[in-house]
């Protein structure tokens, strides 16, 4: 167990909804944003009845279409109505695929810095309800001109990551289809069943599944679909992240504050990080936000035991791991979001529990979790498990 610290930041809990196809015949479809994150809120401060409400001093939401039903500073309104106090203030913010992580980050670092002790760092995503790209004017001619760089489509970057790492069709079919067995095997398992909290529907049905995962595995259906982004190229709808809809929502407590309440963190903030990166090869930022999170923490990527890299697209984590030499074996060891899927402002939160749970049941030490961005940035989070336990060898 790791002795806390005043100043560290520790995770006291973290749970996300099940992740639904992102459609109108979606499994979470018939619920608005506001409500499946309040409900996100309520459930993150029922499972830990020894902090009150009232302390919360802040809800930073990440929301990558920030309007009409996600708009209106989404956080405020579902802290309201999640039943915490008027006091309780509440932010949202984009930073495209990475807004839930960076979330925490802004949660972890008014932590840090002595500002607050207790911060919720959550995000939602119905891209069913707003969809990707709605606030977008990409279009727009006069939007895009004046830049010193192409304003490219993330699937074309994607076909340029496949091309510069030398990536075959088979190689990326192959990596996406592992990522539906290994979701698919932690679900049949229970992996995922104490950080889902199941929702219920007003027709009484009960989601406690993440919907996008599909199993077996149709490899040579998979090889067959077309190529979006570039005539015969390598990146298919098999081979990329879901259209998704979920909420997720991490509890992020100061060292004082744990010793004070006789809180039990489960896992320690080591180090948080962003970068900017190319802007046409947009999605190989994670490159650089791994080297730097590694380089801040004074760890080595071996003293790494997980990996959690978005999979916004299948060559973005094997260019990724063929430019730093990562184990496959420690890099999403329950599947990516192109299994259960991507919604977008809630992605972040989602993979840092996952991370924290796979952490624990594995009894691993250290988790380093980082996701691209369009138009080249990265965020790169490292953590400890507070509950690791060294096995001794004879």
């Amino acid at each position: 167990m790791t002795t806390t610290t005043t100043n560290e930041v520790y995770i006291v809990d973290c749970i996300r909804t099940p992740i639904g196809r992102g459609y109108s015949n979606g499994s979470l479809h018939s619920i608005q944003p506001i409500d499946l994150l309040s409900y996100t809120l309520d459930q993150l401060m029922k499972r830990n009845p020894n902090v009150d409400r009232g302390l919360v001093e802040d809800v930073i939401c990440g929301v990558v279409s920030p309007l009409r039903e996600q708009g209106a500073n989404i956080a405020r309104f579902a802290a309201l109505k999640a039943g915490l106090p008027i006091n309780v203030p509440g932010v949202q913010l984009n930073r495209m695929c990475g807004s839930g992580q960076q979330a925490i980050h802004f949660g972890s670092q008014a932590i840090r810095s002595g500002d607050m002790d207790i911060v919720i760092g959550c995000g939602v995503e119905m891209m069913s309800i707003v969809p990707m790209g709605s606030d977008w004017q990409l279009d727009n001619p006069k939007f895009v001109e004046g830049f010193n760089f192409k304003v490219l489509h993330q699937g074309v970057s994607s076909e340029m990551i496949a091309e510069k790492y030398n990536l075959t069709r088979d190689e990326i079919d192959k990596f996406s289809g592992r990522s539906h067995e290994l979701a698919d095997n932690a679900t049949k398992k229970g992996y995922f069943k104490d950080q889902i909290i199941p929702v219920t529907l007003q027709d009484g049905k009960v989601v406690d599944k993440d919907e996008g995962i599909r199993v077996p595995v149709d490899y040579k259906k998979m090889s067959t679909l077309k190529t979006p982004f570039k005539p015969n190229g390598k990146i298919s709808a098999a081979n990329a992240s879901q259209i998704s809809d979920g909420a997720s929502a991490v509890l992020l407590v100061s060292g004082r504050l744990v010793k004070k309440l006789g809180l039990k963190p489960r896992a320690r903030i080591v180090t948080c990080t962003v970068v900017g990166s190319d802007p046409e090869y947009m999605l190989l930022g994670p490159i650089p936000a791994t080297i730097k999170a590694l380089e801040k923490s004074g760890l080595t990527k071996d003293q790494i035991d997980l990996y959690e890299i978005n999979e916004a697209f299948a060559s973005v984590v094997l260019g990724w791991k063929k430019e730093l030499n990562i184990d496959l074996d420690k890099i999403n060891p329950n599947g990516g979001a192109i299994a259960h899927g991507h919604p977008l402002g809630a992605t972040g939160c989602i993979l840092m529990t996952k991370m924290v749970n796979e952490l624990e049941r594995s009894n691993k030490k250290y988790a380093l979790q980082t996701m691209c961005i369009g138009f080249g940035q990265a965020t790169a989070t490292i953590i400890e498990n507070c509950s690791y336990k060294p096995i001794s060898k004879l």
